[in-house]
């Protein structure tokens, strides 16, 4: 049906009509090109070109749309990948989040830790300090007490010594010598 619609329009719209003289002869170009034409259209119809034609074009609109199919695979498993991937930077963004957040933690409580241990430090060395500072006052005492009784010592060395006689100086002997024995028996 699609052949015999074909050939009427072709012959219908045919510049054969306008042509001068019988249609219908060999001497007519005209005629001789649509023969040739038809022969054309029949050779081509005999040996299926144009049902290659369709399946070359089936055969290929087949691949055009399993290459869309496939391309929406690929796209949907891209999307599920992206998916994904944004769900693991979210999971990692949160993990760092919560990293970030123990240290400002530990980093408060070292803070903290330290500055107790050094208040301790601190107090430590006053302590020792204080120890040191009374440890001086007392060997400064000792050391004057011990200058004043070295002076008073000497003083009354020279007072006894300008006061006292030889004789005296003797019975203080004998007594000391006495009273040394006594102390040592």
């Amino acid at each position: 049906m699609r052949k015999l619609a074909f050939l009427i329009a072709l012959t219908a719209a045919s510049p054969a009509f306008a042509a001068s003289g019988p249609f219908v002869s060999l001497h007519n170009t005209n005629f001789v090109v649509l023969l040739a034409f038809i022969l054309f259209i029949g050779v081509l119809f005999y040996f299926k070109v144009p049902g290659l034609l369709g399946g070359m074009l089936d055969t290929r609109a087949a691949g055009i749309k399993s290459e869309l199919d496939e391309a929406r695979v690929l796209r949907e498993e891209a999307q599920t990948i992206l998916v994904s991937y944004e769900r693991k930077q979210q999971e990692v963004q949160d993990q760092a989040d919560r990293i970030v957040a123990h240290a400002r933690e530990e980093a408060a409580l070292i803070a903290e830790q330290t500055k107790a241990d050094l208040e301790k430090s601190i107090a430590r060395r006053l302590a020792g300090a204080q120890d040191q500072i009374t440890s001086a006052e007392a060997s400064a005492v000792r050391e004057v007490r011990d200058s004043a009784i070295a002076i008073a010592i000497s003083a009354a060395n020279d007072v006894i010594a300008k006061q006292m006689t030889a004789a005296e100086g003797n019975k203080l002997i004998d007594a000391a010598i006495a009273e040394v024995d006594a102390k040592l028996h």
